[in-house]
């Protein structure tokens, strides 16, 4: 491949919600210190039939990219045909998609064939196969993938997914670089409690983000009495929308009888919100039942909070157990409980802050601009 000069990037960016959008935004910021980087979005990401909710959040302008053409109708093949056309007229050395879910084959396809061998294809692959799976969804990835002649995967699964569609993949394994944008006011802890009403001495886990059965919710919930008999002031914050399933969480709740050690904090936060419930906890539990990666990690680190994950996915290739935070089995609540008692009780904040410190660089964007060198220069 010639030097690399103009790379045009697609995906969702601001104001458009999601760690995807967040993600590409400050991948586009960390390219265009080096490059000429066009940011072409979609002016329709979803149809409303699709995905109901409100899909934009215009509350931080930290995301936003200056000049950005929201050009792509992922519904409208003539569109997909027109857009591609447009940034083929470019003559991108590089074009980079934002790959998470097989919604987006037709369209993609489409705007590869179009683009043609000549320009080359790098695909950020969030996942390759989608969280919650469904019968079409291997021939989708598969029908887009394949035209692909690079890609970058977060994880040792995706990376197995990315071989079972495309045998002689060009990859590399990387790590889901830090968001750090949502750290708009450096907020400190007693800030952050004062605002939400926390008192000092409260232990605070926070699980944060919508409210889906594969996040594993429910572990952390069967947990809980457990967590509080050994510290009666530790308190759940359950931050972000439910997904048509709150009822049941809170027969479970009532169930386990510790309605006063939880707080729920129902839908979506906007991004100019979200710093002070990181700000304010001590630790973030994700006890995921099934997972490739999860921003949401990326976001604990950029305020620096250690994390306890489960062993899935991609997840323990990114939380150092016992330095950055803890691993444990999927689906053991009396493992994950114990975790959580035992990050308070030896007192393991600060150590394991100062660790997430010492990995800065290695989630840093500007190494993620390292990664997309090395996988062209290959070629070379």
């Amino acid at each position: 491949m010639k030097k690399l000069k103009r790379i045009v990037m697609i995906g969702p960016v601001y104001p458009y919600k999601g760690g995807i959008s967040h993600y590409t935004g400050l991948m586009y910021r960390a390219l265009s210190k080096k490059y000429s980087v066009k940011m072409v979005s979609y002016k329709l990401q979803y149809p409303k039939f699709l995905f109901k909710k409100e899909q934009k959040d215009y509350s931080n302008k930290a995301f936003e990219i200056a000049n950005t053409g929201y050009l792509i109708n992922t519904a409208d093949p003539f569109n997909c045909i027109s857009v591609a056309s447009r940034i083929k007229r470019m003559r991108p050395d590089l074009v980079i998609f934002q790959w998470w879910h097989p919604y987006f084959a037709p369209c993609y396809w489409i705007m590869e064939k179009v683009l043609g061998r000549n320009i080359k294809k790098m695909f950020l692959c969030h996942n390759v196969f989608p969280h919650e799976r469904f019968l079409m969804d291997r021939f989708l990835s598969r029908l887009v993938l394949k035209q692909g002649d690079y890609f970058i995967t977060q994880s040792r699964m995706d990376s197995e997914d990315l071989l079972t569609v495309k045998k002689d993949a060009k990859y590399i394994q990387t790590v889901h670089p830090t968001y750090n944008a949502f750290k708009m006011k450096d907020m400190s802890k007693e800030e952050a409690r004062e605002i939400l009403d926390i008192p000092v001495d409260e232990r605070v886990m926070l699980f944060f983000g919508f409210v889906r059965e594969y996040k594993g919710l429910k572990h952390i919930i069967n947990a809980l009495p457990e967590i509080t008999k050994e510290l009666p002031n530790a308190k759940l914050y359950i931050v972000g929308d439910f997904d048509g399933d709150k009822e049941r969480y809170l027969e479970l709740i009532k169930e386990k009888k510790v309605e006063t050690n939880i707080r729920i904090f129902d839908g979506y936060i906007p991004d100019d919100e979200v710093e002070k419930f990181f700000a304010a906890c001590d630790l973030v539990v994700l006890p995921y039942e099934s997972a490739t990666q999860s921003g949401i990690v990326q976001i604990a680190y950029g305020f620096r909070k250690p994390v306890i994950v489960t062993n899935v996915g991609g997840l323990p290739e990114v939380v150092e157990d016992g330095k950055t935070g803890y691993v444990v089995e999927a689906f053991n609540d009396k493992q994950l409980g114990e975790a959580v008692i035992r990050f308070f009780k030896e007192d393991k904040a600060a150590e394991f802050e100062t660790n997430v410190i010492k990995e800065e660089y290695k989630y840093s964007w500007d190494r993620m601009v390292e990664v997309v060198e090395t996988l062209i220069s290959k070629e070379n």
